[in-house]
C-alpha cells in the first residue's frame, strides 16, 4: 500500500513549487487546478492576494462544456488569455498547481499563449 495519495505528493510539489512563483502587479500568477471533470484557473496577485480574473469550466457563461479532456481545456485556456487581456494584463506566472507539464495542464497553458499571453 502507499505511504502517501497521489494528492499529498501533488500537494508537496505545488508547495515547493510557490516557494519559487509569486505574482504581483506587472506579472500576476495564472494558477490551474483540475480535478477529474472540470479545469479551473486564476489570474492572481498574490501582493494584495486578490484574483484578477477567473475563469472554470463550470461556467455556464464561458461555454466550455467539459473541461475533463483537453479540448475543454483549451477552450478555458483562451478564454482566461482573453479576459486577462481586457484587464490589461499581457504578462504571467504559470503555476502548474502540482500537476505534470502534460495533458491538460499543458494545452490550456499552449492556448493561453497562443491568445496572447506571455509566460
Amino acid at each position: 500500500m502507499a505511504k502517501h495519495s497521489r494528492n499529498d505528493v501533488r500537494l508537496r510539489i505545488h508547495t515547493r513549487i510557490r516557494s519559487r512563483v509569486r505574482g504581483n502587479e506587472e506579472r500576476p500568477r495564472l494558477a490551474v487546478y483540475r480535478s477529474l471533470n472540470h479545469i479551473y484557473a486564476q489570474v492572481i496577485d498574490d501582493r494584495k492576494g486578490h484574483t484578477l480574473v477567473a475563469a472554470s469550466s463550470t461556467d455556464k457563461k464561458a461555454g466550455v462544456g467539459n473541461g475533463g479532456n483537453v479540448a475543454g481545456a483549451k477552450e478555458l485556456g483562451r478564454i482566461i488569455a482573453e479576459r486577462a487581456k481586457e484587464k490589461g494584463i499581457t504578462k504571467v506566472e504559470f503555476d502548474r498547481g502540482g500537476y505534470l507539464y502534460h495533458g491538460r495542464i499543458k494545452a490550456l497553458a499552449d492556448a493561453a499563449r497562443a491568445a496572447g499571453l506571455e509566460f
